[in-house]
């Protein structure tokens, strides 16, 4: 069984209502958790679910999603569901996760193999960044960087085998309970966007954290930080955090998992 959380801001019922509808006829989820960073209260959202949060403020999308984990973990639930509202998927997917995550006790992070509305591949698998490939490439031309693109996002591997990958996308994280008990949850002190490389290299430092193409999700996804100002400061000031923590030109655990990550692709 298994616990799912969705972030919102200022989604209405409408917008959510597909997910929702597709986690609802799933056999495996136990609850779906809906926490509301708007700065008003859904009274519709609020009707809908029993296990509503609304904090008042913009918590930022890891914290709010501690919420709801830290819940999973008290009800020791085995799994937890982090899901982006824009996506949508066969049920049964997740009864064929849950299963393959059962016999693999040393996964402690899953993500499918995840497309666009129009069937294209969204390259989520990826090495541990540098800060070229999270600052800089995205102000140089597309054609300047594209080899550096395909080996950053694993392109050779075609996505069309089980692999382990050192960073996956937080749109879609099936992740094991009890790797979250042990490494921790989402790091409070990233508001947007880095926290999934952070979450999902500290499991893997003690679990398995794995693409799984043998199922997809469609995921219509906004890259809201190519469009907006704001968000591409937000992305900045946070990517300026991850780096601070991590290490911005000396970190060797980064040159270690990616070395190891393109050789299993070999």
């Amino acid at each position: 069984m298994l616990n799912a959380s969705i972030v919102l801001y200022n989604h209405i019922l409408s917008e959510i209502s597909p997910l929702l509808e597709c986690l609802r006829k799933s056999t495996v989820v136990s609850q779906v958790i809906l926490i509301d960073n708007s700065p008003n209260e859904n009274p519709d959202l609020k009707k809908l679910s029993g296990n509503y949060h609304f904090p008042g403020k913009n918590l930022g999308y890891g914290t709010a999603h501690n919420i709801a984990i830290r819940q999973t973990i008290e009800q020791g639930i085995p799994y937890h569901l982090v899901i982006n509202p824009d996506i949508s998927f066969d049920p049964s997917i997740l009864s064929e996760i849950e299963e393959f995550m059962n016999n693999n006790p040393d996964i402690g992070l899953l993500m499918p193999k995840i497309i666009y509305p129009n069937g294209e591949i969204q390259y989520l698998c990826k090495l541990i960044p540098t800060p070229f490939d999270l600052i800089i490439r995205r102000f140089l031309p597309k054609s300047w960087t594209l080899k550096r693109t395909e080996k950053f996002e694993l392109r050779e591997s075609g996505y069309n085998k089980i692999m382990d990958v050192p960073y996956l996308s937080g749109c879609f994280m099936f992740l094991r309970a009890k790797a979250i008990k042990e490494t921790g949850m989402f790091d409070e002190q990233f508001f947007m966007y880095p926290e999934d490389i952070d979450l999902t290299r500290r499991i893997h430092r003690q679990f398995r954290t794995v693409f799984y193409p043998n199922v997809s999700i469609i995921h219509h996804y906004a890259k809201s930080s190519y469009i907006s100002k704001r968000m591409l400061f937000i992305h900045m000031f946070n990517m300026i955090k991850y780096f601070n923590k991590w290490g911005w030109i000396f970190d060797k655990e980064r040159r270690k998992v990616n070395r190891e990550t393109l050789a299993q692709l070999k």
